[in-house]
């Protein structure tokens, strides 16, 4: 490990807390180290938050290491029996919140017996409800094993109202660290060996700069429109410097997500259109000319220009338009696309590369060129410029993303080059089958043209290569060793973020071309260098001066730069409580939450012993977070895999859980009738709950919910007919999770206690007895018909099915014997009224009733008359 990544290890593993650096300086090196450190059978470490990537990476860091107990993967294959086991057996354990949080509450998981918990990427814990509730469950029954948790997010602590407090109380930490890299330890520690940067900024063509204005000029009007039709919102952050930078939309739409309901359609439709605007201005500069042009084009739609905000009728779009077509077509409409500014410095450099390596000895080694690109897309398009050429690449382009009129010329030579690459194996298949690497080496025929035998343009800043081989079939003794071997790559593969720490520690490259502008990738180049500090290595910077893909780059940085600022802050003034750590035995934290909680002594004597409170949780439900708060509510919560609804909170009630886009789906699916009639045949109270998003309107609000060719009345429609078809279904609006757990709360009162192992048969495949009697046996129509009638419900339907051959069977009995039947009184003389005696028509009641009565229906008939 670098210093700098010894002393925040030596941090962690000395006093728990919060490690927070920058982007690109290690935290994988630190967090694997500190896996290695409790790697013994003796603790039983548990990480969370870390994906399937991340797992295998640490795993085959470790075994790099040559450590010969390694972490093991506890997941869904793992049967509950083997998973207690694997507990017992001590080690450190990847494992998913979903089912720790279940193992815990079953208590499956030796609590006692755990050394600690790992968090990785812990800016996402609040939003992941599954490890917040095990880290709860954890420290409240464990006081002595500790929590660390790890993240590279900076900017994730700047969203929302004191977001790092919240964290790590949501952590049950008390100690920040901060790891920015203008930390002094930091920067003397990567200074020590810093690679040889070439910065080449290259200069986008007259053309591009006139789209990019253009661009920017309708960002801007956009920015200023949304300024003036909500003044009263916080908008400050809100420019065109800041809109084309990372993650900033992402950032924004959080900001407005409590609000959205509240905006109005034309702003919604900004919003939407300033996204279109920055993806279109950094296409500018990744994109070739074809490619941009016919996603332009995909824009200039009659339909696109109704739902659009207005920009794509300002006279700017009237520039874009004709300089992007410009960069495709002549004046003479011939089909001569412009080839990337950056493909002609590629190859320059490539040119560089392999002319430095004429000039070494020849016993050295092979160089090995990396060329980051910003996704695969960027990878393809470069390994085809690179194998094919730019004019010849262009125009199979063209030929694929742009339909040709009968008005466009093409030149004979282009016509042909084009029809060779259409019958290549180039089809959409083989697009999308692409690896995401691609290993390239320079052939001879580029060795014998570097001399300027050629006159055309293209040709001249063309370096022809000719793909080596797969990469997981690479042999570099296959390859030509007089030339370099060049690796095109993705920054993120398949979105594995450790894409780059393998390629680098797999082919330890000594020249690579960022293609794409990253400040996390530069500074794991830092690390590399140091990491290798006798590699010669070069680094060339591609990118466009003066351009927005410089400007992103910056922005990017003085961002970064600022959430640290803001957090240093943050540190020096926040106050951490005492108990935040949750390991005092009185932490406030642990406090139930419930409002019907009452004083253990009530006048001087010992109150009866309270009855706790349970509900049964479908094993689906722990994705949402209301069974953590159904816990804060000293509520029991034991999850069962349910075949009938999703929360049983007494032996009769029983409740289906619905989002709104659930309900809307299941509704329209007939998904939501199934289970509505599998809930009243097994359940006498059956209840849907219907649950609002808290941040989020409490109604159905035109198209925030609901799709542009649905309507809310439809919906409304569907609701009414399910409550008429299911009159003993309850339907439940709650606006926010808390609300559920306070309501659910209340129904239990007063009432028995829901049994797991019922509630897990009811419906289930092992009860072929009771399914062969109520499916097979009864017509299901009867069942609903007998299910219907007052008196009869879930414990006495069976019964009553089995005693009565008919319905005119049924009417035979008397109000004695269905009280045999029965077994119950009231049911018994419902159910013996319903079906004996007569009810009166509505006209005939009102015949009856009192004279005032008479003259109030006679007014109201003439009034619905007139």
């Amino acid at each position: 490990m670098l210093e700098y990544e010894n002393q925040i290890f030596l941090e962690i593993i000395q006093e728990d807390g919060l490690v927070i650096t920058a982007k690109g300086l290690g935290i994988e090196t630190v967090f694997v180290n500190v896996i290695k450190a409790y790697l013994d059978p003796g603790n039983l470490v548990i990480i969370l938050g870390t994906t399937d990537h991340d797992e295998h990476y640490f795993i085959e860091l470790l075994k790099s290491y040559g450590t010969n107990t390694l972490p093991r993967v506890v997941n869904a294959e793992c049967p509950s029996n083997e998973r207690e086991i694997m507990y017992l057996e001590g080690g450190v354990l990847f494992i998913s919140g979903r089912i720790l949080v279940v193992d815990l509450l079953k208590n499956r998981v030796p609590l006692h017996l755990i050394t600690g918990i790992l968090v990785y990427r812990a800016h996402n814990i609040r939003n992941a409800y599954q490890e917040a509730f095990a880290l709860r469950l954890y420290r409240q029954n464990n006081k002595t094993g500790f929590i660390k948790a790890f993240t590279n997010s900076a900017l994730a602590f700047t969203v929302g109202y004191s977001q790092v407090e919240r964290v790590m109380k949501t952590l049950f930490v008390k100690n920040l660290y901060l790891w920015p890299r203008f930390h002094t330890v930091v920067n003397n520690c990567l200074s020590k060996h810093e690679p040889d940067v070439i910065e080449l900024h290259v200069q986008i063509t007259p053309k591009m700069q006139n789209i990019q204005t253009a661009l920017l000029d309708v960002m801007n009007y956009i920015v200023k429109e949304l300024k003036a039709l909500n003044k009263y919102l916080d908008l400050e952050e809100l420019t065109v410097e800041n809109a084309i930078a990372k993650k900033f939309h992402k950032q924004l739409h959080l900001q407005l997500d409590p609000i959205w309901h509240q905006l109005s359609t034309t702003t919604k439709q900004l919003f939407s259109d300033l996204k279109i605007l920055r993806s279109l201005i950094i296409s500018l500069t990744y994109e070739d000319s074809v490619s941009f042009y016919a996603m332009l084009n995909r824009l200039r739609t009659m339909e696109y220009a109704v739902k659009a905000s207005g920009w794509i009728m300002l006279d700017e779009v009237d520039n874009l338009f004709k300089y992007a077509r410009s960069r495709v077509y002549t004046d003479k409409n011939e089909l001569k696309p412009e080839p990337n500014p950056k493909w002609i410095a590629l190859s320059e450099v490539l040119s560089e590369i392999q002319e430095q390596k004429h000039k070494k000895k020849a016993n050295e080694k092979v160089d090995k060129v990396l060329i980051l690109v910003h996704d695969n897309n960027i990878c393809k398009q470069l390994k085809n410029y690179l194998t094919m050429g730019a004019n010849k690449y262009l125009f199979y382009e063209a030929l694929k993303k742009l339909s040709h009129n009968k008005e466009q010329k093409i030149s004979d030579n282009n016509e042909k080059n084009m029809e060779e690459e259409q019958s290549e194996n180039n089809t959409d298949e083989d697009v999308q089958n692409d690896p995401d690497t691609y290993v390239l080496t320079l052939t001879q025929k580029c060795a014998e043209e570097t001399e300027p035998s050629t006159s055309t343009e293209d040709i001249k800043h063309q370096t022809l290569f000719e793909e080596c081989s797969q990469l997981t079939d690479l042999n570099v003794t296959n390859c030509a060793t007089s030339a370099p071997i060049v690796f095109i790559q993705a920054i993120k593969k398949g979105g594995d973020s450790m894409t780059l720490q393998r390629a680098l520690a797999e082919h330890t490259p000594n020249n690579i071309i960022l293609y794409v502008a990253d400040i996390g990738t530069v500074r794991q180049l830092e690390v590399y260098q140091n990491n290798n500090p006798l590699l010669d290595l070069k680094v060339y910077f591609l990118i466009y001066g003066g351009s927005v893909e410089e400007q992103e780059y910056l922005t990017s940085l003085r961002r970064e730069k600022e959430a640290f600022h803001s957090l240093i802050n943050t540190k020096t003034t926040m106050i951490v409580p005492e108990d935040q750590d949750g390991k005092s035995e009185d932490c406030l934290t642990f406090a139930v939450q419930s409002d019907n909680q009452e004083n253990t002594r009530k006048g001087g004597m010992q109150s009866e012993a309270k009855i706790i409170q349970k509900v049964i949780v479908d094993m689906r439900e722990f994705r949402s977070e209301l069974p953590a708060i159904l816990y804060t509510r000293s509520i029991k919560v034991e999850p069962v895999t349910l075949v009938v609804g999703d929360y049983i909170l007494t032996p009769e009630i029983c409740v289906e859980r619905k989002s709104i886009s659930d309900l809307i789906g299941s509704l329209f699916s007939g998904r939501l009738y199934n289970q509505a009639v599998a809930m009243t045949r097994h359940y006498a109270k059956p209840m849907l709950l219907i649950e609002f998003d808290q941040n989020k309107p409490f109604c159905f609000q035109g198209n925030y919910y609901v799709s542009r060719d649905l309507k809310n009345t439809e919906i409304t429609a569907k609701l009414q007919l399910l409550t008429l078809h299911f009159p003993k279904l309850k339907l439940i609006w709650s606006p926010s999770p808390h609300a559920t757990a306070q309501l659910f709360e209340e129904l239990k009162q007063g009432r028995d206690q829901p049994d797991s192992n019922v509630a897990a048969k009811i419906g289930a495949d092992e009860d072929t007895e009771n399914k062969q009697l109520m499916v097979e046996r009864y017509n299901s129509n009867i069942q609903d018909f007998m299910a219907k009638l007052p008196g009869v419900h879930s414990k006495n339907l069976r019964v009553l099915l089995n005693k009565g051959q008919s319905l005119s069977h049924l009417i035979k009995f008397t109000q004695e014997e269905l009280k045999e039947i029965l077994g119950n009184t009231n049911d018994a003389e419902l159910l013996y009224k319903a079906l004996h005696e007569k009810c009166l028509p509505t006209d005939e009641k009102l015949l009856t009733s009192k004279g005032t009565s008479k003259v109030r229906g006679k007014k109201l008939f003439s009034k619905i008359k007139k």
